[in-house]
């Protein structure tokens, strides 16, 4: 596992510390071996912010990308016992045909405190992209619940704008009135300009991907959040990527457990409500679901898969100073994934079988 030392002066990490809100960056070193770069750190997140192992957004600055990357994220993972459910789910997503963050375990150090095992993801950007070898497009981050598609909120509100509770993260104005036009026509056409039209907008095989991911894995929060739009700018094609999935595989996001059949086959929001209205779009659904129950979603495929990945974390977790896990811990929560595993494809299985 690769150690990252983050070297820091005292008065700017003071000056995190003292608003852990506040998402200004600050100066600093980070060291990767014999390697030293200059970067911009803060806090990071939402609800890991009042937690005592905090995640970071760190910014390359000398040299301006390091790996192809401009901007990376550290994250604490602090309230799964495994450390693993965000790296298992981006993971699937990309072994499923689905654009997603790659993502490792780092051992972090800030002016020599050890500051545990974080789990280091590509920031989803234009320089993702480039670096994959993808058309250059607009990149519009799900950044709150409000991202659902509609034009009424989880609340039963009605939105003041159409592009609420979404955020330009690459692109341009044009861009954001491209936001507006899309939930404008998800919420505004009838029946039949829907289906005529949707395909001319969203790549819909790989958005029905993303749907079968996060069905799958069962993140609760991934339909109306955590996610980002990108606009190929080749194809002219809405297509999705997951972002945060921590929330995954038997767990809700504070690490509590979830029934195996806690979210339904279609996932919920407006925009897949009105895609499976329409019965070969349904069948389509079926076809890619089918296949990934099949040929990813089982416990032959993902059992050797976790067990490697708990094995390469079992002789670091001592050096966590935040988290008293270790390998028992592990052996204990591989049982859960594997029995979540088993009973959430058996429960797709059936389901899939009335979905026509």
């Amino acid at each position: 596992m690769l150690k990252y030392e983050i070297l820091i002066n005292p008065k700017w990490l003071k000056k995190l510390d003292n608003d852990i809100w506040n998402d200004e960056l600050v100066p600093a070193v980070l060291k990767i071996g014999e390697d030293r770069f200059s970067i911009k750190i803060a806090y990071r997140g939402n609800v890991i912010r009042d937690k005592k192992k905090k995640s970071y957004r760190i910014v390359f600055q000398k040299p301006y990308k390091v790996n192809g990357a401009h901007e990376i994220h550290l994250n604490a993972e602090f309230s799964d016992v495994s450390l693993s459910r965000n790296k298992l789910s981006l993971d699937f997503f990309d072994r499923i045909g689905v654009i997603s963050p790659h993502s490792q375990h780092v051992l972090l150090y800030i002016n020599g405190y050890s500051k545990g095992i974080y789990l280091e993801i590509e920031s989803f950007d234009q320089y993702l992209l480039e670096k994959r070898k993808l058309p250059d497009g607009a990149i519009i981050y799900a950044t709150n619940n409000r991202a659902n598609f509609s034009l009424i909120t989880k609340k039963k509100e009605i939105k003041k704008r159409l592009d609420q509770g979404y955020t330009l993260k690459y692109g341009d104005k044009e861009d954001i009135i491209d936001i507006k036009n899309f939930i404008a026509m998800i919420n505004a056409l009838n029946n039949q300009d829907f289906e005529k039209e949707i395909p001319h907008v969203l790549d819909v095989e790989k958005y029905f991907r993303w749907v079968a991911g996060a069905v799958c894995v069962q993140n609760y929060d991934g339909f109306i959040h955590n996610y980002a739009l990108y606009k190929n700018g080749k194809t002219g094609l809405y297509e999705i990527t997951p972002w945060d999935y921590d929330g995954t595989w038997g767990r809700n996001l504070h690490g509590r457990k979830l029934d195996y059949d806690y979210v339904p086959l279609t996932g919920f929001n407006t925009l897949s409500a009105r895609l499976f209205h329409f019965k070969h779009f349904r069948k389509q659904y079926k076809e890619i679901l089918t296949s990934i129950l099949e040929n990813d979603f089982n416990l032959d495929v993902q059992k050797p898969i976790i067990n490697e990945l708990f094995d390469s974390l079992k002789p670091h977790m001592s050096l966590d100073p935040f988290i008293s896990s270790n390998a028992e811990t592990l052996e204990q929560e591989k049982r859960v994934y594997f029995n979540f595993i088993k009973k959430r494809s058996s429960y797709l299985k059936e389901e899939l079988d009335l979905f026509v």
